[in-house]
């Protein structure tokens, strides 16, 4: 899939690891993760499931009777889920944390799934993105600095709002990735990237989790 394709890809199959969905349900949810960034053409979500669908990605489950009895007459809606290939398909998506994760078309998208993704990943994501915005605020101010003299006011205050819009969105980052270095993700339950309900891994062939145990536990011992 190109570039707008492989966002809607990671989205559908971000939104079905969470649970199967029918797709009207389906395109809420899209809508909902996707309009916030970009606007979200329904014509694009079929094709796409006919292309995970045909690569194994998700499948197909109807309803059973009982759960939908044919009170109407209407043909019961698909559901669609994630398969063990879908799965790690997903995983592979995720740790992706090149330039193209950190441009606006993705970045969104890549961010709304954080939760699942390695702390590694999220910190090369989110300095590549406040990376690419500090080169645009460069860019930026360097051309306004040139025409200044030369545009009216209505454009020199359109220029400003992108201008500081761009300016909260790093200092944004810079708290995010504050965050990110102070916290062991796995070990903070106050970390924006820690969901309600994820619990810590746990292993046994390591020590690594017990390390973290201790930092849940006393998270600010060395500060004070």
């Amino acid at each position: 899939m190109g570039s707008r394709g492989g966002v809607l890809e990671l989205a559908v199959l971000g939104l079905l690891r969470e649970t199967p969905l029918h797709g009207y349900e389906l395109r809420k949810q899209l809508n909902a993760l996707l309009g916030m960034f970009r606007a979200f053409s329904y014509g694009s979500l079929y094709p796409c499931l006919r292309e995970l669908l045909s690569a194994g990605l998700i499948m197909e489950e109807e309803p059973s009777a009982d759960a939908n009895p044919p009170l109407t007459g209407r043909r019961s809606k698909i559901v669609y889920k994630l398969t063990a290939d879908g799965k790690e398909r997903l995983q592979e998506l995720l740790t992706q944390s090149g330039p193209a994760s950190w441009e606006d078309e993705s970045f969104g998208v890549r961010f709304a799934f954080f939760r699942h993704t390695e702390a590694e990943v999220r910190m090369r994501i989110l300095e590549g993105r406040r990376s690419r915005l500090e080169e645009r605020l460069d860019n930026v101010r360097t051309a306004l600095a040139r025409t200044r003299e030369r545009l009216d006011s209505y454009t020199l205050e359109l220029q400003r709002h992108g201008l500081e819009s761009v300016e909260r969105e790093v200092r944004w980052l810079n708290e995010l990735i504050a965050t990110e270095r102070r916290a062991d993700v796995a070990g903070d339950p106050r970390h924006p990237a820690r969901g309600a309900n994820d619990r810590p891994a746990t292993t046994t062939n390591t020590g690594r989790n017990a390390d973290r145990d201790t930092v849940r536990r006393e998270p600010y011992e060395k500060d004070e």
